[in-house]
């Protein structure tokens, strides 16, 4: 009952909730990238910009084979199409290379996700590990978008995919149940009478 208690407690201050957002991505880049990723080595970890193109691309062909299988689907959506070109060989970090690498993701989230501004990081942000907040904002809408094409998601992307079902359910019933008769207040007084 303890541990209940403690997952719907608020965390204390908006640091806290960074933390546990970046534990929760590290968890999932993780688990599909094999990295060695966690809270505290987040930034570190994804640096050279490698892994987050590698997840751009696969991004790019989650969308293709969703395509292929919900095309009338697709015409509501905005597809990614271009691949992301980043040098994956002996990158160091804050090096050139990894500025190209973050740059080029840091575009395709731009141009081919359609990603509004105030979600977005900048270069810098990700080299100098300053502005913690706007990076995981951008990597959180990222993997949103990558879930719409079938791709595995963090925990806090699948929760509030759960939390958005329930309340379209609850308003499918609400729709469909007949309706509930109110009475007027002349009404329940003469009831009362």
């Amino acid at each position: 009952q303890s541990a209940a208690s403690k997952s719907i407690r608020p965390f204390k201050s908006s640091e806290e909730y960074l933390y546990a957002m970046k534990e929760d991505l590290a968890e999932w880049l993780n688990m599909l990238y094999d990295l060695d990723s966690t809270a505290e080595t987040f930034m570190e970890s994804l640096e050279t910009g490698c892994a987050l193109c590698r997840h751009a691309n696969n991004v790019n062909r989650a969308a293709l084979d969703f395509i292929s299988s919900f095309p009338k689907t697709v015409q509501s959506l905005r597809m990614p199409k271009k691949d992301v070109f980043f040098q994956s060989r002996n990158v160091i970090p804050g090096s050139f290379l990894a500025r190209d690498n973050v740059s080029n993701f840091i575009g395709w989230c731009r141009q081919e996700l359609g990603i509004k501004d105030v979600l977005m990081f900048e270069t810098n942000d990700l080299v100098e590990k300053c502005n913690e907040k706007n990076f995981v904002l951008c990597l959180l809408e990222v993997a949103r978008r990558g879930a719409k094409f079938g791709m595995l998601a963090p925990m806090l992307i699948q929760l509030e995919e759960e939390i958005e079902e329930e309340i379209r359910d609850q308003e499918n019933l609400r729709e469909h149940s007949p309706p509930s008769k109110t009475l007027s207040r002349k009404e329940s007084v003469e009831d009362s009478d």
